[in-house]
């Protein structure tokens, strides 16, 4: 029951908000406004109409009886004033219909809130999204706006949020002179008579100093023999018609302009492509390539590259190269460039939040799906160039430097690290450091610095600030260096990407409190300035995995020379990257429950041998008066992270294996434990479950009674993270059964054979290939059941299943399920694998747009841009923008910048009307197109 009211609220409301669904399950947010007296140790309740149940929560503590739930105030929020608002969190259960509660209360009073006044409409009509202006041109503004409830009382234009103009009367239309020369995001509001507003969606407009002409794409490839085609448009209407030629300027003479040689552009067709056509001599001479210009008089002139390909070049080949060329056009937007090397985003679009929150962060996933990206060139090309370049770019940007890791001689392999318990949600944090839990003996750390010379690390970061976005520079000193090393994720399992603070990996105290970040996640007597890095060992190993492949293909074309340094490299990233097969704090594995009597390991004792989620190390600044150093390992491994392809490598292929002396012997444990950790997860329907774990709760907690065990590690549905569930999303499995798929393939191993020909059909079964462009893959997937406990065979888990709750669209899954698809059909001759796989490909191709291939998708998960992050009562501080940093801050809110984002508006409408529908984006992850375009390649590699 409700609790009894110190002082009753004479009036509330409340703010109901499921932020994410699936089969049996939601997790939500529940705002209660004070809108009355003051309240103190205030206590929310309501109703669930549909059977749900709480499951954990947060902000808050919840207690359920019947459908009846309460929620009271959590100690460092106790009060509500008048006006005030607090906001708490949960994951629930569902056993079909997930109705909203139709009453609440507040300390026993009915939360009544006033009405809310319906939003006005607004579209903005003019200027059109992508349109060009010249400098000095005058920009017509125009939009329509209404209020179903009353009246529009003014419509205010903006220009990067800047106010142009405003009008208070219909037509609403305005001008805009004197724009200087830029791009710029142009929105229209609507203000109605009640206060209520809204923003249109951004029209994306450019003014430019003088007329272009536009020839797209930049690159194109064209079959020896063959023709291809390119297009040609202006970027500003003339006064009078504009002849344009388009010829050959450089290059062979092979390749010449057959069609579209002389254009012309009128002022009513000047923005509608005209075609070119080009053709390649059918002589079979040697593959050359040419410059095609095209320039018309006052719009100067734009080139086109083209190359020719073996006529023989398959289909898929060809898309390729046609995918290639897309994502490394710089037009296309998919890297920057510092100093001649390319350095790839997480997407082209800026406003996306997944585990990166920017879409011009990156990841060391990124960067080793670019590694892919050239590997395959390489392979198709015979130029290894672009390949070096990538690992260059990799070594200089991502992998940290002697300045970023400047006290790794401090370290002690004998002590490790200090144990810091995790905590179930970032209420939790700070964590207090625990100086009396024994930690285990780093069994690799003197083999490597005696191997390699040195006591740096050799491994990824696993997250970076392209452009600086959050602005703290280089080590955290504010400066505008980019790309800058960053991190979030610090507050245990239940923290999603939406309650994170973005900080430097450099901390200095230039930024948020009087300790920078650091006493938001652990709880010391004192702090020291000090650097620390995490690595995602998927995407070192990926990284390897792929030199094997450039060795492969380069020793094949006698080119094996070019790459043996990069080879190399990979090989040492790999002997670093057994830190991930070691638990957290290197305790002994097996039964591991409770700090104290978990024993520290000996040796090789702390090994599970699998792929953990992370490793990560870090020391104090150099100019420490007293410089340390840490390193720890992973305690929980997920499905979707290990790949036994790079321990074959690693353990199996001369000029991969790396050179420490224990590295090798490893390497083959590990192998044969990862392929043994998919059969003890591998359901009675094919798919593969969660994970395990040394470290229950991340705190060597006491695991549900009766939990199975691999070597002693106990089974957990849901690794590592819980929001949402990990292993929910599909793309898990492909990642993970493509390196299945790709030993089965190169070595014909029985037991990944065995493991695939279970998944394969389950992974069929579930996948839909239409026509035109339609395919339908699996999303979110719900697990029931457990494993058996691993006794070294698999039992074939009857009492663990697997259900798909909802399938979409997802490219880059799309792409990585093909892939799998076909090297499970190259290795087994099975005929349904190879023409599921070619459908997807083929519905890939008939998705493509000018800059790559996507699909639009809706983010209801946007609704959680108003999340509250939770700070620590009494906490407060600064993001380098000056955003502040304090209890009842918002992801939004410590992020101002998304406000400025071109297609902003589409979130700021979702805010203002999450009732309404949620906001749809076409996105072009890097990761998803590369992964296309190394599908197309892998079909001509294995069938030609």
């Amino acid at each position: 029951m409700p609790a009894t009211p110190a002082f009753a609220a004479t009036a509330c409301s409340v703010d109901y908000q499921i932020t994410n669904e699936w089969g049996s399950g939601f997790t939500a947010n529940v705002t209660v406004t004070n809108e009355g007296d003051p309240v103190n140790n205030w206590s929310l309740g309501w109703a669930f109409p549909d059977g749900q149940r709480v499951t954990n929560g947060w902000s808050g503590e919840f207690s359920q009886s019947g459908a009846n739930v309460t929620v009271r105030h959590p100690g460092w929020n106790p009060d509500l004033g008048t006006g005030e608002s607090a906001t708490v969190g949960f994951q629930g259960s569902i056993s079909g219909s997930n109705g909203v509660p139709e009453s609440f209360t507040l300390n026993g009073t009915a939360c009544n809130g006033a009405e809310e006044n319906a939003a006005p409409e607004v579209e903005l009509t003019s200027p059109a999204d992508g349109a060009t202006f010249l400098a000095g041109e005058d920009i017509e503004l125009a939009a329509e706006a209404s209020d179903s409830d009353g009246e529009i009382d003014h419509v205010v234009f903006e220009a990067d949020g800047t106010e142009i103009a405003t009008d208070d009367s219909a037509p609403y239309t305005a001008t805009w002179s004197g724009a200087e020369v830029g791009p710029y995001s142009v929105t229209a509001t609507a203000v109605d008579d009640q206060g209520a507003s809204t923003t249109s969606d951004a029209a994306a407009v450019e003014v430019i100093d003088e007329p272009q002409l536009q020839a797209t794409p930049a690159n194109l490839s064209v079959r020896q023999g063959g023709t291809a085609t390119f297009d040609v448009s202006l970027s500003n209407a003339p006064d009078a018609p504009v002849d344009v030629t388009v010829e050959r300027t450089e290059g062979s003479s092979d390749i010449t302009v057959s069609e579209g040689a002389e254009l012309t552009f009128t002022p009513d067709n000047w923005d509608t492509e005209q075609e070119v056509t080009v053709s390649s001599a059918d002589n079979g001479g040697a593959l050359g390539s040419a410059v095609i210009t095209a320039s018309g008089q006052g719009y100067g002139s734009d080139t086109v590259e083209v190359t020719e390909i073996d006529p023989n070049t398959s289909d898929y080949e060809a898309a390729f190269l046609e995918q290639y060329e897309k994502i490394k056009d710089p037009a296309s937007g998919y890297f920057r460039e510092f100093d001649g090397l390319l350095v790839p985003y997480h997407s082209v679009e800026t406003l996306i939040v997944e585990a990166p929150d920017h879409g011009h962060a990156t990841t060391s996933e990124a960067f080793s799906y670019y590694l892919w990206l050239e590997a395959d060139y390489g392979r198709i090309t015979g130029d290894w160039g672009p390949f070096n370049d990538a690992w260059a770019s990799l070594e200089e940007f991502i992998i940290p430097e002697t300045e970023d890791q400047p006290t790794n001689g401090s370290y002690d392999p004998s002590a490790p690290a200090t144990y810091i318990p995790e905590h179930d949600t970032p209420q939790g944090y700070p964590a207090a450091l625990d100086q009396g839990v024994p930690v285990g003996d780093d069994p690799l750390a003197q083999e490597l610095s005696s191997t390699y010379g040195t006591d740096e690390v050799y491994g990824m970061h696993w997250l970076l600030d392209v452009d600086n976005t959050y602005g703290y520079g280089f080590c955290g000193d504010g400066t505008d260096d980019a790309p800058a090393f960053i991190n979030t994720f610090q507050r245990g399992s239940q923290e999603s990407v939406w309650e994170t603070v973005p900080h430097p990996s450099c901390e200095t105290f230039e930024h948020g409190g009087d300790n920078g970040f650091l006493d938001l996640f652990t709880d010391d007597s004192a702090y020291s300035q000090q650097w620390r890095y995490t690595n995602a060992p998927d995407a070192d190993a990926r990284a390897v995995q792929v030199a094997y492949w450039a060795h492969q293909w380069a020793e094949e074309q006698g080119n094996a020379d070019e790459v043996a340094d990069v080879v190399s490299d990979a090989s040492k990233m790999g002997d670093y990257l057994r830190y991930a097969m070691f638990d957290k704090y290197f305790k002994e594995i097996g039964d591991c429950v409770g700090p104290q009597q978990c024993a520290a390991g000996q040796g090789k004792n702390s090994a599970h041998y699998l792929m953990s989620w992370y490793y990560a190390w870090g020391g104090a600044m150099e100019s420490a008066q007293y410089p340390w150093a840490w390193r720890i390992g992973g305690s929980s491994s997920h499905q979707g992270y290990q790949n036994p392809m790079a321990a074959y490598a690693l353990s199996e292929v001369p000029e991969l294996i790396p050179e420490s002396p224990t590295a090798a012997e490893d390497w083959a444990t590990s192998l044969d434990r990862q392929l043994e950790f998919m059969e003890w997860l591998q359901s009675s329907e094919g798919g593969i479950a969660g994970g395990a774990t040394n470290s229950w709760a991340g705190r060597y907690a006491q695991p549900p009674a009766g939990s199975p065990t691999f070597y002693g590690l106990y089974y957990d549905w849901q690794p590592v993270w819980h929001d949402p569930p990990s292993n929910r999303w599909f793309g898990f499995q492909v990642w993970g059964m493509e390196r299945v798929a790709q030993l089965y393939y190169e070595t014909g191993d029985e037991r990944a054979g065995g493991i695939l020909e279970d998944w394969v059909p389950w992974a069929i079964a579930n996948t839909e290939v239409g026509t035109g462009g339609d395919f339908a893959v699996p999303a979110d997937m719900e697990w029931s059941g457990e494993p058996d406990t691993w006794d070294g065979e698999s039992t074939g888990n009857p009492d663990l299943h697997v259900e798909v709750v909802s399938h979409g669209q997802d490219v880059g899954v799309a792409a990585s399920l093909a892939k799998t698809l076909l090297y499970y059909a190259a290795a087994s001759g099975d005929a349904e694998a190879r023409t599921t796989g070619e459908g997807l490909l083929d519905a890939l191709i008939a998705n493509e747009d000018d800059i790559g291939i996507a699909v639009e998708e809706t983010r209801a998960d946007y609704a959680r841009f108003d999340d509250e992050v939770y700070v620590p009562s009494g906490w407060s501080g600064q993001m380098a923008n000056g955003d502040p940093v304090e209890p009842g801050s918002t992801f939004l809110s410590i992020r101002s910048f998304y406000e400025d984002d071109p297609q902003w508006s589409k979130v700021e409408d979702y805010l203002a009307n999450p009732d309404g529908p949620a906001p749809t984006f076409t996105y072009h992850r890097f990761w998803s197109q590369a992964e296309i375009a190394t599908a197309f390649a892998t079909h001509d590699n294995l069938f030609g």
